[in-house]
């Protein structure tokens, strides 16, 4: 990968670990200075770090409603401007849904969905003044297919597939891209929460890929001509059956 990004400003939630690390840290070696948004400061601190300059934290927790809306003013304090959007952050509920915890429950789908378009909402009136800008969401293949082990996370992933799609269709005309990236089952610290039996069958039969797999894919969305819009890429382990 070239500096495809040279000059280009990326903000990432999520940042400090997984696909978001995985993504930030293809982007800054990509020419791009990358804001790197997560609520664990101290880990923030430490990617930060790992990646020079390029990468500033901006801790926020996007759990909490008034904090979304200082996401723009943030960014806009340490670097001037934003060019690309990566809303990668999120969390998993899986398991028999009688089983589910209802707080568990709610704070999926506030970071999964209500984060998500908060953000979205909030940095499109910049882009959109700047007659440019990328959107990225992390979604999931979740959310084109119904998981049976997981029907809370399948219908916020469904949610945000609907959200990206008409989005994209509202702002395509301002120079802006939308799309959403939905990866299978990556290695990550969102797989502490899967049923253990499903994980323990995943790794056993090579059905995992790296969030640097995602970090590509992301990648690829982005340094596609201006004229190309890719919709929605779907990445999914070569032994995943589904």
């Amino acid at each position: 990968m070239g500096m495809h990004l040279q000059g280009k400003v990326a903000a990432v939630t999520g940042a400090a670990s997984g696909i978001g690390l995985a993504t930030a840290t293809a982007m800054v070696a990509a020419g791009a200075r990358v804001v790197m948004v997560d609520r664990d400061e101290q880990l923030l601190a430490r990617v930060c770090e790992q990646l020079g300059e390029a990468a500033t934290p901006l801790v926020i927790d996007l759990l909490v409603p008034d904090n979304c809306a200082t996401l723009l003013p943030g960014i806009l304090a340490v670097a001037g401007q934003l060019d690309i959007l990566h809303a990668n952050a999120g969390c998993y509920v899986g398991g028999e849904f009688v089983d589910n915890d209802v707080a568990a429950i709610d704070r999926m789908l506030n970071l999964n969905i209500n984060a998500v378009v908060r953000n979205v909402h909030d940095v499109l009136p910049h882009m959109i003044a700047r007659g440019q800008g990328d959107i990225v969401v992390t979604g999931s293949v979740a959310g084109h297919f119904p998981v049976p082990w997981e029907p809370v996370y399948s219908a916020s992933k469904w949610a945000i597939n609907g959200f990206v799609q008409t989005v994209r269709r509202q702002v395509k005309h301002h120079g802006i891209r939308v799309g959403a990236v939905s990866p299978g089952p990556v290695s990550s610290a969102l797989l502490a929460d899967w049923p253990e039996e499903n994980l323990r069958k995943a790794k056993a039969s090579g059905s995992l890929i790296e969030p640097h797999d995602i970090a590509d894919a992301v990648m690829y969305m982005l340094t596609r001509p201006r004229n190309v819009t890719i919709r929605d890429m779907i990445v999914l382990p070569s032994a995943f059956d589904m």
